[in-house]
């Protein structure tokens, strides 16, 4: 499957991984998964982690319904990471959409996006 999680409840963060083309469906079935996991809480931060994405299947009308539906609190810190200039750009797009509503950003760097969320020892997070 493209877009795979784990939820680190000590750590109180999700941890989204996407892998090879990503469509609308599969990040729609991942917010759906979320919600239903007992595990999950809408309070926690997470880390989409992209670099191992190859493309985003997904218009920029789908891009904007993704960050309307969030299912992430405004308070919940968001942090994508991306290598890949079009993934990237995506996810300005998203951190764009969600300006004033949630705190969202998007990364180059794991290490950074790791840093901004406040997680300084990754060790078994992936």
């Amino acid at each position: 499957m493209p877009v795979r999680y784990v939820i680190h409840k000590k750590r109180r963060l999700v941890l989204t991984i996407a892998e090879g083309c990503v469509t609308f469906n599969e990040v729609e079935g991942h917010y759906d998964q979320l919600l239903r996991d007992p595990d999950f809480d809408a309070n926690f931060d997470q880390l989409a982690d992209y670099t191992t994405a190859t493309s985003l299947d997904m218009s920029v009308d789908a891009v904007r319904a993704l960050a309307q539906r969030s299912v992430f609190s405004h308070d919940s810190r968001r942090a994508f990471v991306a290598t890949r200039p079009a993934l990237y750009g995506m996810g300005r797009l998203m951190e764009a959409y969600h300006e004033g509503r949630s705190r969202v950003r998007i990364f180059y760097n794991r290490d950074e996006a790791l840093k901004w969320l406040g997680i300084t020892d990754d060790e078994g997070l992936f």
